[in-house]
């Protein structure tokens, strides 16, 4: 089998794998990025709505618009891409890493590399991960999947669309079918509040009185051939309420309920994973269990921004130089638990001398919170925040300052995180 060595080899080329990539051949690091399809960009050009760029190019794009700010630089360096191939096995535990690809033009190869850059992006959760009872007919899709038929295939879906899930996709596609002449009947939400951006409730949703049935589920698809009606039963007090279910006619039932890292190869490897973000386990430097594996973007945490998706891969790419320069290896590292109301925290580790951004999600909604940071028993920091809910992340950083060096056994004391 043919072998190609490289410094870093990049795994997906969305967001992340760009950005990290160009941070990394920036400084003369010999770089390769791998995706399985036929594109670069991911999921960005099937995204023809605007909204990008807004943080990191101070301007409104439309999702292929932003990704060819990248592409073309990607063009301009000194950067291997190998499309249309699949990495099918990574060894990582080891000093060289080796990851075996398949490639419709390159045939099967090696690429060993001293440093990898996880940036695989996510998948959509579907009908199965739910468990909706009735029939199996057509009609049936997830959100993503609707927005490339209609985007990039030029297939309506379907003219009267129920959708389950207040998912950001979910709603932006909500929009996208009134726009061609579709009908959408509801959006139905488990929960009692919506799981998207607030934005996107007001400009997808209000501005098209679309309605929102919150606390409600879909417990039955009807049809034979083609989805023919659904129904929906409300959630009161936890429990269904049967005697208030409704039925609304529909031929095409849309899913938007969430999304999964794809790890299916970072898993096999035998690296260890967040069970709270499906992503792996990482350090300051977002580096995994794996020395010399990175992740950054959707593969390590779902993001709600595609701007916040590419500062982290470009501060990812400066740790995966700070690794192959050997200056990070003896730098003492010290836990960060995650307290009440607190879903995760993303890195899993804190440093001293440098300024920790950490990225993290609510359990509750409420209005004026406080975020308490603790080192033991000791209060580094209290942030006020003027709102919080699950469908928002947001961040902080703590500086070197705000830190002392304390340990117990040798080690740091943990850095606790908890919201009030």
């Amino acid at each position: 089998m043919i072998e190609k060595n490289y410094d870093v080899l990049v795994i997906g080329a969305g967001a992340a794998g760009m950005a990290s990539a160009l941070e990394i051949a920036s400084a003369g690091a010999k770089v390769a990025i791998i995706d399985r399809e036929p594109y670069l960009g991911g999921i960005l050009p099937q995204c023809i709505h605007n909204g990008f760029g807004v943080h990191l190019f101070k301007e409104e794009l439309t999702g292929p618009e932003y990704a060819e700010r990248f592409i073309s630089q990607i063009k301009s360096k000194d950067i291997d891409v190998y499309l249309n191939s699949t990495a099918t096995r990574m060894a990582v535990h080891q000093p060289v890493k080796q990851v075996n690809i398949c490639s419709s033009e390159h045939g099967a190869f090696k690429i060993n590399a001293t440093a990898i850059v996880l940036a695989m992006g996510c998948r959509e959760r579907n009908r199965g991960n739910l468990g909706i009872p009735g029939t199996r007919p057509a009609g049936i899709f997830t959100a993503g999947l609707a927005q490339r038929l209609l985007n990039i295939d030029g297939y309506l879906p379907g003219k009267r669309v129920v959708i389950v899930g207040s998912g950001d996709i979910g709603l932006i596609m909500a929009r996208r079918l009134t726009w061609t002449g579709a009908e959408v009947l509801g959006v139905i939400e488990i929960l009692p509040y919506p799981s998207g951006l607030t934005r996107n409730i007001v400009q997808c949703l209000h501005d098209y009185d679309i309605p929102l049935y919150l606390s409600h589920v879909v417990t039955k698809i009807e049809g034979k051939d083609r989805v023919e009606a659904v129904q929906i039963t409300p959630i009161e007090n936890g429990v269904l309420n049967e005697a208030k279910t409704f039925r609304i006619e529909c031929d095409t039932l849309l899913f938007s309920v969430g999304l999964v890292p794809e790890n299916e190869l970072t898993q096999s490897a035998g690296i260890k994973l967040n069970p709270e973000t499906g992503g792996p386990l990482v350090d300051s430097r977002l580096m995994t269990s794996a020395e010399g594996v990175f992740a950054c973007g959707n593969v390590l945490h779902v993001h709600d921004l595609v701007d916040w998706v590419s500062q982290e891969a470009q501060l990812c790419g400066k740790e995966v130089l700070s690794f192959l320069e050997g200056k990070t290896k003896e730098e003492v590292q010290g836990k960060v638990t995650v307290g009440p109301n607190l879903k995760y925290i993303i890195p899993n580790k804190y440093r001293l001398r440098t300024k920790n951004r950490f990225s993290m999600r609510s359990l509750i909604v409420k209005d004026k919170a406080t975020l308490l940071i603790k080192q033991g028993e000791r209060i580094v920091k209290r942030v006020p925040l003027r709102h919080v809910k699950p469908a928002e992340m947001f961040h902080v950083e703590v500086k070197p300052e705000d830190l002392i060096d304390t340990r117990e056994n040798g080690e740091l004391l943990p850095l606790q995180f908890s919201l009030e």
